[in-house]
């Protein structure tokens, strides 16, 4: 099976049964998602929607927060991993929105990945979920499915690497979808340590399943 059929087959089943795929970060504006997308880095969305809406209530917008201090923000945050250091994120990027963009959040990755705190990965998350563009952010899951699915090549092995040949693959209207369905397919059957490969509905595409079924006839 060539790497393109992997990709239809795969669309074809999501489009099926999960069209409407979504970040499962709760948000309801671009400085929000930013916000919980800085947090949720080594640590589950759950925890960080635990805590984002005392966050929210306490700093609705850049402004506000960049008037807090660091010591505020952690006293809010400090149950997420890393909360000394996302308690300095989070000042420092709320202070460069409302000197540098007016207190709002910029649509592009070169502009995002200026505030701190923010990689790519996290820019493209909020380019793609807050403001629709066509970019497809990698994270642990959808780089490790990625490479378990034979969508890209062992050669593949940084995140930019990954990014460069799913933007490829994948239609440009459906990177945003595409990345949701490969990092939910990560998070809940394409597991790290102990992957569902007996329940896992896309078995037919996986190299490792397709020479398993080989070696049993």
């Amino acid at each position: 099976m060539t790497r393109n059929e992997r990709i239809e087959r795969l669309i074809q089943y999501f489009t099926e049964h999960n069209p409407d795929a979504d970040s499962e970060l709760v948000y309801t504006n671009p400085f929000e998602l930013l916000v919980a997308t800085i947090l949720s880095a080594k640590c589950t969305d759950r925890r960080v929607n635990s805590i984002t809406p005392t966050l929210f209530a306490h700093y609705p917008d850049a402004a506000s927060m960049a008037k807090a201090t660091e010591a505020d923000i952690l006293a809010l945050i400090s149950s997420v991993s890393y909360p000394n250091s996302k308690a300095r994120y989070l000042k420092g990027m709320a202070t460069m929105l409302v000197n540098d963009f007016d207190g709002k959040v910029p649509s592009t990755v070169a502009e995002l990945t200026r505030l701190p705190g923010v990689g790519r990965k996290t820019a493209n998350v909020v380019e793609a979920v807050a403001f629709g563009k066509p970019a497809m952010p990698v994270d642990t899951h959808v780089f490790r499915v990625s490479h378990r699915l034979g969508l890209v090549s062992a050669q593949a092995k940084t995140p930019a690497e990954v990014e460069k040949t799913l933007v490829r693959l994948f239609p440009a209207h459906l990177l945003s979808k595409a990345h949701h369905w490969l990092l939910l397919h990560g998070r809940y059957v394409c597991t790290s340590r102990a992957p569902h490969c007996d329940t896992c509905p896309l078995e037919e595409i996986c190299p490792k399943r397709m020479a398993h079924a080989k070696l049993q006839r």
